[in-house]
């Protein structure tokens, strides 16, 4: 049984999760993060601050991740007070990001080696999906500890997919991020084809929707994006799209592949950040194929 949570990661995606957690499970939950103004406006909910990875340990049992890259859930684990030099027997971590999938192999037998379970639980879908509590979740974790961490993912997904041992659930976490990258490529291609064709946009898109092309990319990402040309900060940037298309070319290349697609992807979003775009939100690489010519 869990007698407490822990949440590493207050961002765009960590604050909602870590909020349905608290409102919905009826377990203490303790927050960590760099920032204040996201512990300030949790405490509404409930979570209580934690002041340090070794509290947070020492409060709770199962301690959630939801950080931008493998680079952090590397430092949060394995650097000066990180989790592994406080993890036991009790204690299950959860990477609900995205990382290498050697990368978590390898964390998980360092975790073993003190007791402690380890699960990859890459989200998918939006920030809007987070706060609702319908998110995509895929699990890599053995079947004792998912069935143990599933009642607690299902506060804050409606899809929770038990894809394999530790390190399947980044394999189709980063999988599917490459499928949606390519098809925004190609979403920004028909844009921009369209446009100088002297076709209405909107037109375009509304009517993609309607037949073979219809995408949850041609209707998050294309509509509310790339057709109005607007692409925020703090949403999911140029720079972590082009780090998750690295995790895919690697993860192609471990086993043998090459994967052109995604590499012309990779080529548009090194482009983009060149450009000066790397911390909008990462469809921005429609403007780099608007200014492409022959």
């Amino acid at each position: 049984m869990t007698t407490a949570i822990g949440f590493i990661g207050l961002g765009v995606m960590g604050e909602p999760i870590c909020r349905n957690l608290a409102r919905k499970t009826g377990t203490p939950v303790f927050g960590f993060d760099r920032a204040d103004a996201p512990l300030q406006r949790l405490a509404e909910a409930g979570v209580k601050r934690a002041a340090s990875l070794a509290e947070l340990a020492g409060q709770c049992d199962v301690i959630f991740m939801a950080l931008p890259s493998g680079k952090h859930v590397q430092a949060v684990c394995q650097g000066d007070d990180g989790l592994l030099g406080h993890a036991g027997p009790r204690h299950t971590i959860v990477d609900l990001g995205t990382s290498p999938v050697e990368a978590s192999r390898e964390l998980a037998g360092r975790f073993a080696a003190k007791g402690a379970s380890y699960a990859d639980a890459p989200i998918a879908r939006t920030r809007q999906a987070a706060e609702e509590g319908t998110l995509s979740v895929m699990v890599g974790a053995d079947a004792a500890v998912f069935d143990r961490l599933e009642p607690l993912i299902a506060t804050f997904a409606t899809d929770i997919t038990h894809c394999g041992a530790v390190g399947a659930g980044q394999v189709v976490k980063i999988l599917n991020n490459m499928v949606l990258m390519q098809t925004v490529v190609a979403l920004g291609e028909a844009l921009e084809t369209a446009r100088r064709a002297g076709l209405d946009a909107r037109l375009l898109f509304e009517t993609l929707a309607k037949g073979s092309a219809d995408s949850f990319a041609l209707r998050n990402h294309g509509m509310k994006a790339m057709l109005p040309d607007t692409f925020p900060e703090r949403a999911f940037s140029t720079e972590y799209a082009r780090k998750d298309i690295g995790y895919a070319l690697d993860l192609a290349q471990s086993v043998g592949l090459r994967l052109q697609g995604a590499e012309l992807a990779d080529r548009l979003l090194g482009e983009a950040i060149d450009a000066g775009y790397g911390e909008l939100y990462w469809p921005v690489l429609a403007r780099v194929i608007k200014a492409s010519h022959t």
